[in-house]
């Protein structure tokens, strides 16, 4: 094969790379094949390099077989639309049946290919070559990351067409793609759908928002891509838990083409007669989807009209959107709480920059019972605190003079770490506490924050609880599970059934981890509609603090500056808001922009939550 290259005398750059630098644009061969020797990986573009562009070039005549799958696997790399370059790599039939669609597998480094023993070669008029390479993640088709491990190996096969071109006749559905050049082409976009959960739908006035990551190309009309997303549905795994206001089977009109907002960012979306005769009510709420599927895209849109069947069903301002819908990430929380020197509840308002707190009104602050961490209902009217010793649970408002009475709650653990978790309340003023006694471990729900508890079944988790955070939009849950001296991140979904009128049965299934790369996650805080941020320690590394998304991918955001000595932290929902950190300090917070600062002193900070 290397004496076959070497005859024909030539080099090709298997694809070409546009670099925007200081207002000039300057074209740059990226990798060219070898004249002789093994056909080495597909090198993956630099991560820094976020304004490269990639276009791919087609096959050069007489291209040898090795030249025929670099330059397919190269052509996978570029912002092709629809892959039409990549398709000339492949004879007819095949072309038309690859779905390049259907998956993206992403691996550490470039795919690498080598000739597969007993596949024949070039002077048989068939060879084939092995895909190889370490799997980072895939995306599946409804765009879904997941990540993932273990060796990557598929074939591909070539064979000679009636002009005696080589060209690849057999390969595996889907792109195959290396990790730097998927954070290039790929971006993560949150979808949004409403929670299905009954009780919240009778409790709320308004349905409640719930994000649902995807990645989409990033240069290829990703508004349009988003809407198409939003309208095929929500993932698979957050499927059970969401409801979408949108008609079955509605989709975008056969001629709506590309989706651009006009010059007063008004997006107009025609769509198809599903969705003909919608009241406003429910227009409003698929308006309010979309807007929010979109408020972070380029360029801004500002109101979304829906038309159908020939007229406008209605008309949404981004500002009226979240007056049709709620979402926690346009909460703002009045106060940042914990628990000071005193073992008392504390507050400082969250509008401003000052260090000295005051006691939180009620029983909780005035320090009559001593509390080692707390958590305050999203509302700010209610307060949770666990005792000094882990072992009780009390609720009390918070309202001068509340009284706090006897505790809800009382863990028969012996040891202090085997006892009752920080808790958490959910959107409809549900207190959820984990018992880590191993006698009994048990996640409880207190409905309203009172009563007698549900315990909450867990069908699917392998170890036992050491922390609990629920999600504001109230369907997801995260949880720090502990087995065998590992302590990992793991996101769940929660699902209720029963009667009306009677006690819930409520369950958190589907668990999957957020942070498989973690051994040891040390504390953790929802940070947005879906995202958290994170503690913790990879094998034989030393402690980091960074953002996850719920899906284990990593947002393209910067990490948080380094810190020592974390031992809790928190975050509100909404991101402009600083992330608190319980350190060697005491109590210190992260303004945008800037460094960690001095609060005072103090343990268990906590936004409503």
């Amino acid at each position: 094969m290397g004496a076959d290259r070497e005859g024909r005398g030539r080099r090709r750059p298997a694809r070409v790379m546009a670099y925007a630098a200081g207002g000039v644009l300057v074209l740059a061969g990226c990798a060219s094949m070898p004249d002789s020797g093994d056909l080495r990986g597909v090198e993956s573009t630099p991560r820094q390099e976020t304004q490269v562009r990639v276009f791919a070039v087609p096959p050069g005549e007489d291209a040898p077989p090795s030249e025929i799958v670099q330059g397919f696997l190269e052509a996978l790399t570029s912002d092709d639309p629809h892959y039409k370059t990549a398709r000339q790599y492949l004879t007819g039939e095949a072309a038309k049946e690859w779905r390049p669609e259907a998956s993206a597998t992403v691996l550490t480094d470039g795919p690498g290919a080598k000739p597969e023993a007993g596949g024949g070669g070039e002077d048989t008029g068939e060879i084939s070559y092995m895909l190889t390479g370490t799997k980072v993640a895939t995306v599946d088709a409804q765009q879904a990351y997941a990540p993932a491990t273990g060796a990557y190996g598929r074939s591909v096969h070539l064979t000679q067409d009636s002009k005696r071109q080589w060209r690849i006749d057999a390969l595996p559905q889907g792109v195959v793609i290396g990790e730097s050049d998927f954070l290039r082409n790929y971006m993560s976009v949150s979808k949004y759908y409403f929670a299905s959960n009954t009780d919240a739908a009778e409790s709320k006035s308004q349905p409640t928002a719930v994000a649902d990551p995807v990645y989409v190309r990033r240069r290829v009309d990703p508004m349009t891509q988003m809407v198409n997303s939003l309208l095929n549905g929500p993932t698979r795994w957050l499927g059970p838990v969401v409801r979408s206001s949108f008609p079955t089977g509605t989709a975008l009109a056969k001629d709506a083409g590309a989706l651009t907002p006009d010059d007063r960012n008004k997006l107009t979306i025609p769509l198809n007669h599903k969705a003909a005769g919608v009241g406003t009510n429910r227009c409003q709420e698929m308006a309010a989807q979309i807007l929010f599927t979109l408020r972070n895209l380029s360029p801004a849109v500002d109101e979304v009209g829906l038309r159908a069947g020939g007229s406008e069903l209605c008309s949404l301002t981004r500002g009226a959107a979240d007056a049709a819908a709620s979402r926690s990430s346009a909460r703002h929380p009045d106060y940042l709480y914990f628990v000071d020197g005193k073992h008392r509840l504390v507050r400082i308002p969250t509008g401003n920059s000052g260090t000295d707190p005051d006691a939180a009104p009620g029983a909780l602050g005035e320090g009559d019972t001593a509390l080692r961490s707390a958590a305050v209902s999203r509302d700010e009217h209610t307060a949770a605190g666990v005792s000094l010793d882990g072992r009780s649970l009390y609720v009390g408002s918070l309202v001068s003079g509340g009284s706090l009475g006897e505790p809800l709650l009382r863990s028969q653990g012996r040891a202090e770490k085997d006892r009752l978790t920080t808790p958490s309340w959910d959107a409809d003023d549900g207190l959820w506490v984990a018992d880590r006694d191993p006698e009994h471990p048990r996640l409880l729900l207190f409905e309203e924050g009172k009563g007698d508890p549900v315990e909450v079944r867990m069908p699917h988790l392998d170890g036992r609880i050491q922390s609990v955070r629920v999600a504001a939009d109230g369907v997801r849950i995260a949880l720090v599970v502990e087995k065998g001296g590992k302590k990992t991140l793991l996101i769940g979904l929660i699902e209720r059934d029963g009667k009306p009128g009677g006690k819930p049965a409520v369950s958190v299934v589907e668990l999957r981890s957020a942070t498989p790369e973690l051994e040891q996650v040390t504390t953790m805080s929802w940070a947005g509609d879906s995202r958290l941020v994170v503690v913790g320690r990879e094998h034989g590394g030393v402690e980091q603090m960074r953002y996850v998304q719920v899906d284990g991918s990593t947002p393209d955001v910067p990490a948080p500056a380094a810190l020592t000595g974390v031992k809790e932290v928190t975050a509100a929902e909404d991101d402009q808001l600083p992330l608190v950190a319980y350190s060697v300090d005491g109590i210190v917070r992260l303004p945008s922009g800037e460094q960690w600062q001095k609060v005072t002193e103090g343990t268990a900070p906590v936004y409503p939550g």
